[in-house]
């Protein structure tokens, strides 16, 4: 018992304890930001409970390590400054004595700099991420609010993670948002900006930004309101909870990702949620009270619904209804009902899941702009997964009709300076041109290809085949793809090679895919193009900078 006091009252936390090997409690007086917790991945799942003043503030699941921990996650406690925190943990409390406070989280040092940190995409310090939630554009910031279980790198606790940009590259990560309650955890959803104080949360002059989430429980998943008065640091949830139940009406717990919009025309909030096989509609005056209005089978996951220029004419518009795989419809919506006016169609595919595009853009802007959740490995690390590229959609007339396309934001295109570029090369010489950049752990290459004596043909690195051409097939890494000329044997792509991922889009954001960046096993090749006698028509190569400081 004499080493572990003296390591308590060597980190200077002001613990009071009372230590067993199970089911024990610590308390400790708040005087900095974070407490960081010791974890480790061979431990059990244990329920650690904060309470302040006899009242339950958080309770979470953690694998607390008992002995040398594999990493540090921690929990941003600056909201408690000067209260005592009674920390109970079910598990095996060995560990207990290892949570320390500090004004730093552990390994802030090396934060950023670790070696499998994607460094042009958006990923969180510590812990897992999956959908992206609540995207939306308020004075001057672009929220990412995220699922996001802070205490560990694999699912589980499911809260809303936060981070804000003023340029959609450069992200900052704040506090989590929402965390689990008595209701549940917290499952995806929106934001919007309630500028007319339709549901009477504003104060003032400051309009309220009010979330929309699916709190998930063992029984059902149920549709409930948030609100912020300081630009989404500090949220209220709110007291009438939860403002949808509809597991019986659909006899189905699958019902959640509300995703909410104010629709001008009818003067109404309009929020499209996924029930049991697809996507339904609700209408609302105040975002309190909701009524069902009309569904949409073959959907699954995460909705969204939003009107696009066609071609870039104004006067000439559709709507987008798709869903989480990245499958999608274009109709017609009368504030009421989504009319599809297509089969589903699919612009996007490989690693990204649950994309959700931002609201409340400034019409002066006028984009349609999207983030995807990245289902990325980072081997090795204390985080796991990332947020893709940020993209903006358009819609296009093709030869088969209206299309949707996604290339990245225009805001991306800082970080990426050109350093070589060459035309009319055959495919060894630009193999060899391109070696020397084989050991870039970042970076972008542009390229215009010709299938002049082969039917399939592509690009690898290292042997991971990053494109597969296949023109008797129609297939690009063996989805179809059919070009808009199909006389034409040329493919373009744009590739973005991050440390532990890459981009690819194709033809100017007909189709795109995203993968996981394999290791470097024993194969020395490099980038190389392969196919018989390939013509590459043009290749351009960026250096690609960091976007952490």
């Amino acid at each position: 018992m004499k080493s572990i006091l003296k390591a308590i009252f060597t980190t200077g936390l002001m613990l009071y304890c009372s230590i067993s090997i199970f089911a024990a409690d610590i308390s400790i007086k708040i005087t900095k930001k974070y407490l960081n917790l010791p974890i480790s991945q061979r431990q059990d799942r244990g329920i650690m409970i904060f309470e302040i003043a006899g009242k339950q503030e958080r309770s979470f699941k953690i694998r607390l390590a008992t002995g040398e921990p594999e990493y540090w996650v921690f929990s941003d406690v600056s909201a408690y400054k000067g209260k005592t925190i009674k920390i109970s943990y079910d598990g095996d409390a060995t560990g207990l004595s290892k949570i320390y406070q500090d004004d730093k989280i552990a390994g802030q040092d090396s934060l950023y700099h670790e070696k499998n940190r994607p460094q042009f995409h958006f990923t969180t310090r510590r812990g897992w991420v999956n959908d992206p939630n609540g995207l939306i554009y308020y004075e001057g910031e672009y929220h990412l609010f995220y699922q996001h279980n802070p205490y560990e790198r694999e699912w589980e606790n499911m809260s809303w993670g936060h981070a804000v940009s003023k340029d959609l590259v450069h992200w900052e990560e704040l506090a989590v948002a929402l965390h689990p309650d008595k209701l549940g955890t917290m499952f995806s959803g929106s934001a919007v900006i309630d500028y007319d104080n339709t549901a009477g949360f504003n104060k003032g002059k400051i309009p309220a930004m009010v979330a929309f989430y699916t709190a998930d429980n063992a029984d059902r998943e149920i549709q409930c309101v948030a609100y912020s008065l300081d630009k989404g640091r500090t949220w209220t949830k709110y007291e009438k909870n939860p403002v949808i139940d509809s597991k019986e009406k659909w006899n189905s717990r699958d019902t959640r990702d509300p995703k909410v919009f104010w629709y001008k025309p009818g003067k109404h909030w309009v929020m499209a949620l996924n029930e049991r096989d697809g996507h339904s509609i609700y209408t609302s005056k105040n975002l309190k009270e909701w009524n069902f209005e009309s569904h949409v089978t073959g959907f699954w996951e995460c909705p969204d619904l939003f009107e696009l220029p066609v071609d870039g004419d104004k006067n000439k518009t559709k709507w987008v209804m798709y869903g989480a795989s990245g499958t999608y419809m274009i109709g017609s919506f009368d504030g009421k009902a989504f009319t599809p006016e297509t089969g589903k169609l699919l612009y996007t595919t490989g690693s990204i899941y649950a994309a959700q595009t931002y609201s409340n853009i400034p019409e002066s802007d006028g984009r349609r702009i999207q983030i995807g959740w990245g289902r990325v490995a980072q081997p090795g690390m204390a985080f796991n997964n990332m947020m893709l590229l940020p993209t903006e959609l358009k819609l296009h007339s093709t030869k088969n009709g209206i299309r949707l396309y996604n290339l990245p934001v225009s805001e991306t295109e800082q970080l990426f300076e050109r350093t070589n570029q060459w035309a009319g090369l055959k495919s060894d010489d630009a193999n060899q041109k391109l070696k020397e950049f084989n050991s870039a752990d970042k970076i972008r290459i542009k390229t215009t290809f010709k299938l002049s004596h082969a039917t399939s043909a592509g690009f690898n690195l290292f042997g991971q085949r990053i494109i597969d051409y296949d023109m008797n097939n129609n297939t690009i890494n063996g989805v179809f793809y059919s070009p808009a000329d199909m006389t034409s044997m040329e493919l373009t792509a744009d590739i973005y090679v991050d440390r532990t991922s890459i981009e690819v889009f194709i033809d100017g954001g007909a189709y795109s895919y995203s993968m996981e960046r394999k290791p470097v096993d024993d194969n020395k090749e490099g980038f190389h193009f392969w196919g018989n006698n390939i013509d590459v028509k043009n290749l351009e190569v960026y250096s690609a900078k960091s976007i952490w400081k």
